[in-house]
C-alpha cells in the first residue's frame, strides 16, 4: 500500500475549520509560549502521520542527546484539526509535528510555528533539500522537509510498446499522440489516468499539467495566471476535460480520487499513464505483486512539456515546532536527527528492514536518495534523484494563506466541467473570481 500523501488528505474538508481558525486567532499567534531550552532529561511529544521509527533508533537518539521521545500517530485530517485547536486555544499539543507544504502560508500569517532558522542552520541544509522552498513563506522557513514527495509522470512501457511506441514522449503533443495511439491499437481503451473526483488530487493534477503547458497557476502576489484562453492553466484544464470526453480517461474517473486511480487503474493495467503520480509508487505499489498486475512494467519518465521535459512539482510534508511546544530546543535536536541524511536513508530501507520507518516515502535529502540508490533499495533510484534535483514548489512565493479555499474552488469547478455541468470557460471564470476575492481579502 503506498504512502498516503497529502493529495488524499482532504484539504477541501478542512476549509471551513481553517477559516474559523483564522477568524478565531486574529493576531494571537504572534505570542510565544516561552518554552524551555532544556534538552537533557526531557520528554518531547512528536505527533505524526507514520508509525514511529524502530525503537532501537529512538533509544540511540535518547542515549546520545538525553531527550526521550513520546511518539503519537494520527491521521492527517485529525492532526491538522488538533494543530489548529491547540494554537487557537494557546494549549500544548506537541513539540514537533507536521507542516504540510500547502499550509505554510497560513502558518506564517498566523505565527503558529517557530521559524526554523531560530534553532537550525537552515541555510546549510538548503542545498541538500531541494524542496525547502515549499516550506518557506516570505523568506521564513517554517518546516524542514521530512520526505520528498513530488508529482511524477509514470508510464506502462509494456503497454506503450504493444502500441508500437518505444521512444517515450518528451512533449505534450507527443504524449497526447501516444495516448491516442494506445487507444486506437486496442491495447487499452482508456490509457490515461486523471482523478476527476472533487478532491485535492484533481487540484494537484491541474497544477502539474499547468506546469507542463509552461506556466504556473499563481504569481508571487497570488494573482491568477490562468484567465486567458491562451494561458497554460486554461489550456491544461481544456486538455484534461477533453481527454475525458475523448475517452482517453475512463468515464468512471468522475468519481475516482488519485489513490484509487493509482491502485485500481494504473496498478491493474487499465490505464497506461498518470501525469501526476506519487514519487516512489513504482517500488511501493506497481512492483508489489500483492497489489499490482503490472510488476516490472511501470517506469518514471521526465514530465512532458510544450517544448520538452519540465520540472516536477512538489507536495511534501515537513516537520516543525509549534509555538506552544514545551521544549522547542529539544524538538529541534530531534528534527535535526530525524532528517539527517544517514537516518533518512535508513528509514527508507538502505540498511535493511529492521531500520525502516513504516510507510516512509522517499527521503528529502539528495545525499540520502543517492545512498539509497547505491544500496539498491530504491526502484529507479537514479531517475527519482534526478527528478528531485529538478523539482520546484507549486507556488513561487509559497502557498498562500488561503490555499484550502483556492484548492476547493479548483477541484469543484474542474469536476463540474468534467461532469458537463458547466463549460471549461465557466469553470475557469469561477476559479478566477474566487482567487481574486481571496487574494484581495488577504492583501
Amino acid at each position: 500500500m503506498p504512502f498516503t500523501r497529502k493529495s488524499l488528505k482532504g484539504t477541501a474538508l478542512l476549509t471551513g475549520a481553517l477559516g474559523l481558525s483564522l477568524l478565531a486567532s486574529g493576531c494571537s499567534g504572534s505570542s510565544s509560549s516561552g518554552g524551555s531550552d532544556q534538552t537533557k532529561g526531557v520528554t518531547i511529544t512528536v505527533a505524526w502521520l507514520n508509525p514511529p521509527p524502530p525503537q532501537a533508533a529512538l533509544d540511540q537518539f535518547t542515549k546520545s542527546t538525553g531527550i526521550h521521545v513520546k511518539w503519537t500517530t494520527t491521521d492527517w485530517d485529525s492532526l491538522q484539526t488538533k494543530i489548529s485547536a491547540a494554537a487557537t486555544s494557546h494549549t500544548y499539543f506537541a513539540d514537533a509535528t507536521d507542516v504540510d507544504w500547502s499550509r505554510v502560508g497560513q502558518l506564517g500569517q498566523l505565527g503558529w510555528f517557530y521559524p526554523m532558522s531560530q534553532y537550525l542552520d537552515v541555510k546549510s541544509m538548503r542545498p541538500d533539500m531541494p524542496q525547502m522552498s515549499s516550506f518557506t513563506s516570505k523568506g521564513t522557513v517554517y518546516g524542514i522537509p521530512f520526505d520528498s514527495s513530488y508529482m511524477v509522470t509514470t508510464v506502462n512501457k509494456a503497454e506503450f510498446a504493444k502500441a508500437g511506441i518505444t521512444t517515450m514522449p518528451t512533449t505534450m503533443s507527443e504524449y497526447t499522440k501516444d495516448l491516442r495511439q494506445i487507444k486506437a491499437k486496442g491495447v487499452t481503451d482508456t490509457p490515461l489516468n486523471i482523478p476527476f473526483a472533487a478532491a485535492e488530487g484533481l487540484s494537484t493534477h491541474w497544477y502539474q499539467l499547468t506546469n507542463a503547458f509552461g506556466g504556473s497557476v499563481l504569481d508571487k502576489q497570488g494573482r491568477p495566471q490562468f484567465a486567458s484562453p491562451s494561458s497554460p492553466g486554461y489550456k491544461a484544464a481544456e486538455w484534461m476535460v477533453d481527454a475525458l470526453k475523448d475517452g482517453l480517461v475512463p468515464a468512471g474517473n468522475i468519481n475516482v480520487n488519485d489513490s484509487q486511480g493509482m491502485q485500481n487503474l494504473m496498478a491493474k493495467g487499465i490505464t497506461a499513464a498518470t501525469t501526476s503520480d506519487y514519487s516512489g509508487n513504482v517500488g511501493s505499489l506497481y512492483d508489489v505483486p500483492a497489489s499490482s498486475s503490472v510488476v516490472g512494467q511501470v517506469e518514471y519518465i521526465p514530465t512532458p512539456g510544450v517544448h520538452g521535459p519540465v520540472a516536477n512539482l512538489g507536495n511534501p510534508d515537513g516537520i516543525g515546532i509549534p509555538k506552544q511546544a514545551k521544549y522547542p530546543k529539544a524538538a529541534a535536536e530531534f528534527i535535526k536527527w530525524m532528517t539527517s541524511s544517514k537516518n533518512q536513508a535508513a528509514f527508507a530501507g538502505a540498511d535493511g528492514p529492521s531500520k525502516v520507518l513504516p510507510n516512509y516515502p522517499t527521503p528529502s535529502r539528495l545525499s540520502a536518495m543517492k545512498a539509497l540508490t547505491t544500496s539498491g533499495h530504491l526502484a529507479q533510484g537514479q531517475e527519482l534523484t534526478t527528478l528531485l534535483e529538478g523539482s520546484k514548489a507549486v507556488f513561487p512565493a509559497g502557498a498562500p494563506s488561503w490555499y484550502p479555499q483556492f484548492s476547493r474552488a479548483v477541484n469543484t469547478n474542474l469536476h463540474a466541467a468534467a461532469v458537463g455541468n458547466e463549460s471549461v470557460s465557466a469553470a475557469i471564470k469561477a476559479i478566477v473570481k474566487t482567487t481574486n476575492s481571496l487574494a484581495k481579502g488577504n492583501s
